[in-house]
């Protein structure tokens, strides 16, 4: 019950702040060096609606073609349009921004975000909110950012010594929050970032630089480690950020839980519970990572052509993207390292006519992969303790995919190509992104009963049908058609794999 109070407490005390921040004025200059501007940054955006074919329902986005998607950003009531990015159902780097200068005195800048889908028919706006309690078409978000910390709130938080965290993530914006994981509504994915000019140029405010941190605000202190904990003074500053509680006058105070003047043991914190330590996070920074949300990465290796005319082993564009929308759906974020990032470690592999996976050999042809493409022979490889291993090879003697490690897997283009030619109604990219899942899901301890039924792969077979609640990639009588796991909602002889999955397994020594 005390649990319960608090929370109601901090909940009508965030409410409170919500209402009246945006009249709330200091008694001098926030920033006496500089002039405030404050910009919304949109970094990136997805649809992450239902790709079944069939009736449309009302609430999809576009009709016709792919989402022709713009952004409205108003900052202080003030309103910001994009251009119209078209015909796509993902824009990787918008390249697209809102400032505004602010009054100088006053704490909290109010910003609005909305999608719109535009169409000759009529704009529409797309779902980015959580749609909490009655506020059922509650697409857009609303926010207030704090002059003082660099840092914002409202629809989209960080709360972390509180409890009560954002599920999509700081930064992140997801419209299936609601649960309308399975339904099209609109539902969208958006990343942004908001910050404020600042004299020294480091993106620490002036008055968390003078009042908390005591460094220098006429000097960029980006790169620091002033308590020599292994985590620059930026990370500590974006990530470290809460509001505690002045109890006697029943306030918000700014505080930091990471204060870069005060170590903290980074290499044993994991608050998300997702296998990466807080040092690991800073290390994946550079590619999304939240150290309050759950993320997943994968590495991903091809192999090159053969002599005799066989093509490289390639997964398509669109089988990545279906596997983005199954596991961000559900705010488990994906990341695949497909050679294509900034600093990438994924490698081509030289052609092997049929790979051989041995369980009881040390020596034999993926374990020989797996140290020399992804481990480099050093044992101690950072990423070792980050990014799950999926290799795409030619043909592997065991299976057209498998799983060969407690983080790696294989899968086989030359077999999956053949099993999309011999059955035209699969589609390609489902066959690759489903096969990629499975044996993903293997990596994450999805053993319950229904996975892995040989007896379960035709209607024919008794298990089929028995299964058949079991909805779920991991069900080899769904395998190939689908790109999701199950979440247990189907009754009897379903599984909840969003739930059961353990993302810690892969840190157990290879063998």
């Amino acid at each position: 019950m005390k649990n319960r109070t608090l929370i109601l407490i901090i909940s009508l005390m965030m409410i409170t702040n919500f209402f009246f921040a945006s009249g709330e004025k200091t008694d001098e200059d926030i920033d006496p060096l500089v002039d405030l501007t404050v910009t919304v940054e949109i970094k990136q955006i997805r649809s992450l609606e239902k790709t079944d074919l069939g009736l449309l329902p009302i609430d999809k986005i576009d009709y016709l073609s792919d989402p022709d998607f713009y952004v409205k950003v108003f900052i202080n009531d003030e309103e910001f349009i994009s251009p119209i990015w078209h015909d796509t159902k993902y824009v990787n780097e918008p390249e697209w921004s809102a400032s505004l200068n602010v009054p100088d005195e006053e704490e909290y800048v109010n910003i609005t975000i909305q999608l719109w889908d535009s169409s000759p028919n009529g704009d529409k706006l797309c779902d980015l909110s959580e749609n909490y309690g009655d506020f059922d078409e509650n697409y857009d978000v609303d926010l207030f950012y704090n002059l003082k910390t660099g840092h914002w709130e409202g629809d989209d938080w960080l709360i972390p010594f509180w409890g009560g965290l954002d599920k999509s993530g700081y930064g992140r914006l997801n419209g299936c929050d609601d649960n309308s994981y399975y339904q099209n509504n609109r539902d969208c994915e958006l990343y942004f970032d908001i910050y404020q000019n600042d004299y020294d140029n480091d993106g620490i405010p002036y008055w968390t630089e003078y009042n908390v941190f005591k460094t220098d605000p006429t000097i960029n202190n980006i790169g620091e480690d002033l308590d020599e904990d292994g985590i620059p003074i930026e990370w500590e500053f974006k990530w470290g950020y809460f509001q505690n509680i002045d109890w006697e006058n029943f306030t918000w105070v700014h505080d930091w839980r990471y204060n870069p003047n005060i170590w903290d043991d980074h290499k044993n914190i994991d608050e998300d519970e997702d296998g990466i330590d807080n040092y690991e996070e800073y290390l994946t920074s550079q590619w999304g990572s939240d150290p309050y949300r759950k993320d997943l990465f994968v590495e991903l290796d091809k192999m090159e052509a053969g002599p005799n005319g066989e093509p490289a082993s390639v997964m398509s564009e669109g089988a990545k993207e279906l596997l983005q929308i199954a596991y961000n759906k559900h705010n488990l974020v994906y990341h695949l390292d497909d050679g294509s990032w900034e600093d990438s470690g994924s490698d081509i592999i030289p052609f092997d006519e049929l790979t051989t996976s041995d369980w009881f050999a040390s020596d034999n042809d993926l374990s020989q992969i797996y140290n020399d493409y992804f481990l480099h022979n050093d044992d101690d490889n950072w990423r070792r303790g980050v990014f799950h291993y999926g290799v795409l090879i030619y043909q592997c003697s065991m299976a057209n995919g498998n799983a060969f490690g407690s983080n790696s897997f294989q899968i086989s283009s030359n077999g999956l190509d053949e099993k999309a030619r011999n059955l035209p109604w699969l589609d390609r990219d489902v066959v690759y992104a489903s096969a990629y899942m499975h044996e993903c899901g293997h990596t994450l301890e999805l053993n319950n009963p229904g996975v892995d039924d040989f007896s379960s792969k035709y209607p024919w077979q008794f298990n089929w049908w028995k299964w058949r609640p079991y909805k779920s990639v991991m069900n080899y009588g769904y395998m190939y058609q689908m790109v999701d796991y199950s979440d247990g909602s189907r009754g009897l002889n379903d599984f909840n794999d969003w739930n059961d999955m353990d993302l810690t397994s892969f840190q157990e020594d290879f063998p």
